[in-house]
């Protein structure tokens, strides 16, 4: 195919010309200032020792996404299964890890589907329109972030008002009756700020069983979404921060087939679903500022019913609450320690779990280049017991040019209540016996970028085991630990600004993820990436194109779904200072392609619309 030749051809060639995994081009001077805020120690990018790719709202503006899932898709390292499109489950894989292995905090709270057998996320409902950044931690962070966190975590950070005022407001018409929108408004002074906003989105869809499999029938989908955050500062630097999110979302899905490709064909299933986050946050500090405390208090439950016509055949209830402290001491101008605990409470229709945690980080600068951070957690789960994990990482900057990194961490994840509390086929009580998954990891890379900041190149190289991972088993009639992986790879990301209007960028990865047995893992390929050109000029006009490229991969013990490679352009055009007109073409040469076996993907679509701002 020859897109796959063009990508694999410059994935080979990105160590040579010097290419950021995002369509945003970002010098020197923009990455010394970002910080991460998911490594706990608010370090910034050349201080980080691990690998971690941050989207920015900027980044998702210039992709035209409109939900989290195809911004994540982004990321070298990062893959994504989605059975169907327009709120078909959509899954993601960090360098093979599963999204039930993957930690979702949204404002730092665990967003993670506690009524789901893997406590998974689904993504394909999370909306961009709220969303400020993504932070994607690659590898165990349970040092961290406690257990989930055992492939890595995804960090989501809302939108905070910082003008004084501002509103927008935007509408946008596209193929399949799609229909999407939504405002915000927002206030700030000395005092605090705060912000408040809605979107929806109405499809006729497609059908989620593949169409060319003879299922014509179209799956509708429907969702709303309101959102707020606002903070207040109390005096003496204190400040109180709050959050709230809440979406419903009502999704057709097609029907097990046993005949069919893939187990689907074109049925009468709905599923409706609802979402409320919260976090309230207290931070103030003490010994001169030297130590900074925060303490917060987070809540997240979904409510989940499928019907099979007006029959209701399935319903779930989950809650999570997050109790944290954390404390942060500057010892003195290069050591500076982080401390705290957390109490994490979960309950799925009606069986309750509980974790407490504690955690040490400590980061030294021994000498002004190099940066180095260690770590230790312990959790005592009320269902399993007490898991440790520990982490190291260095960063060291060898010149203004190159910054040399590498990390090792362990991660856990405890069994769910679902995988603790299931049994079948003739089994008399659940497995007692199940321990938690635990991880072991190490990357390692170097990141170039050119003295005059037109370019960047980063190469890192990662290899993760992971033990006991825990699957179901019709020989015993429940879950048992049973499966082992391990994963290997590289990734490589870059960009390179052409002249002052036209920049490039490329993210490539290489995973070999693999059974104890030596099988590839499903749904899952070697070779995947995104190349993308961003035209910037001054004037009216800016768009990117994205050649998005993912390889084969196995779909079940006896089953494959090929390569597929899909071209999208963006385009934005400014009416005026507060008016925008953008657009967004997918799927320019119309290829067929699967990310599931058996469910359909979009054909040649597109949408327009229009963006205010005051």
């Amino acid at each position: 195919m020859p897109h796959r030749k063009i990508l694999l051809g410059a994935a080979a060639l990105a160590a040579a010309i010097p290419a950021t995994a995002l369509p945003e081009d970002r010098g020197e001077r923009a990455l010394d200032h970002i910080v991460v805020e998911g490594f706990r120690l608010d370090q910034t990018l050349p201080e980080v020792g691990s690998s971690v790719t941050v989207i920015t709202a900027e980044d998702i503006e210039a992709l035209g996404v409109s939900f989290a899932v195809d911004a994540l898709a982004a990321a070298p390292g990062v893959t994504i299964n989605s059975n169907g499109s327009f709120g078909g489950v959509a899954s993601m894989r960090i360098r093979g890890a599963g999204s039930e292995q993957t930690l979702v905090l949204v404002d730092g709270v665990p967003v993670n589907d506690p009524t789901a057998p893997g406590g998974g996320f689904n993504f394909a409902r999370l909306d961009t329109a709220d969303i400020e950044r993504i932070e994607v931690l690659k590898g165990p962070q349970s040092t961290f972030w406690g257990t989930d966190a055992i492939g890595g975590v995804v960090s989501i950070t809302t939108k905070r008002q910082e003008e004084p005022f501002e509103a927008s407001a935007f509408g946008e018409y596209g193929s399949f009756n799609t229909f999407r929108g939504g405002s915000s408004v927002g206030y700030a002074s000395s005092r605090g700020e705060f912000r408040l906003g809605l979107t929806g989105t109405e499809t006729d869809g497609i059908s989620k069983a593949d169409r060319r499999n003879r299922n014509p029938e179209e799956d509708p989908y429907s969702s709303r979404a309101i959102y707020s955050r606002g903070g207040w500062h109390l005096g003496v630097d204190t400040r109180l921060e709050a959050s709230l999110q809440w979406s419903t979302a009502d999704t057709a899905f097609d029907s097990y087939s046993a005949d069919a490709q893939g187990n689907v064909a074109d049925g009468d299933e709905d599923d409706e679903t609802t979402e409320l986050t919260g976090n309230v946050r207290l931070s103030w500090p003490l010994f001169d500022g030297r130590l900074e405390n925060v303490v917060s208090v987070g809540h997240a439950e979904i409510e989940r019913r499928s019907l099979a016509g007006e029959l209701t055949t399935f319903t779930a209830d989950g809650k999570r609450r997050i109790y944290r402290y954390q404390g942060t001491l500057a010892v003195d101008a290069r050591n500076a320690l982080a401390f705290g605990l957390e109490r994490e409470e979960t309950m799925a229709n009606g069986d309750e779990a509980s974790s407490d945690g504690y955690f040490a980080l400590y980061e030294a600068k021994p000498v002004e280049p190099l940066v180095l951070t260690a770590g230790w957690r312990v959790d005592e789960h009320g269902r399993f017991g007490s898991q440790s994990a520990g982490r190291l990482a260095a960063a060291w900057s060898a010149s203004d040019s190159v910054t040399l990194r590498a990390s090792w961490g362990q991660g856990f994840k405890a069994p769910t209540i679902f995988q603790t509390t299931f049994f079948c086929c003739g089994a008399t009580a659940p497995n007692s016996g199940l321990r938690a998954e635990t991880s072991e990891s190490f990357d390692t890379g170097v990141e170039w970028r050119g003295v005059d900041d037109r370019a960047t190149v980063a190469v890192t190289y990662f290899d993760q085991r992971t033990k006991d991972q825990i699957d179901f088993s019709f020989a015993l009639g429940g879950y048992e630990n049973i499966a082992k992986v391990d994963s290997r790879g590289v990734e490589i990301a870059g960009s390179y600004r052409l002249n002052d209007w036209l920049s490039l960028t490329i993210d490539y990865a290489y995973i070999d993820a693999r059974r104890g047995t030596g099988e590839p893992l499903a749904r899952l390929p070697k070779h995947s990436g995104d190349l993308a050109a961003r035209f910037d000029p001054d004037g009216p006009f800016s768009g990117t194109v994205l050649l998005r490229h993912n390889g084969t991969e196995r779909a079940g013990s006896d089953a494959s779904l090929g390569s597929w490679s899909r071209i999208d352009i963006i385009g934005a055009y400014g009416l005026s200072d507060s008016v925008e007109l953008f657009g967004r073409i997918e799927n320019l040469l119309d290829h067929d392609y699967q990310q599931v076996l058996g469910y359909g993907t979009p054909s040649l679509s597109g949408s327009l619309g229009l963006r205010l701002r005051y």
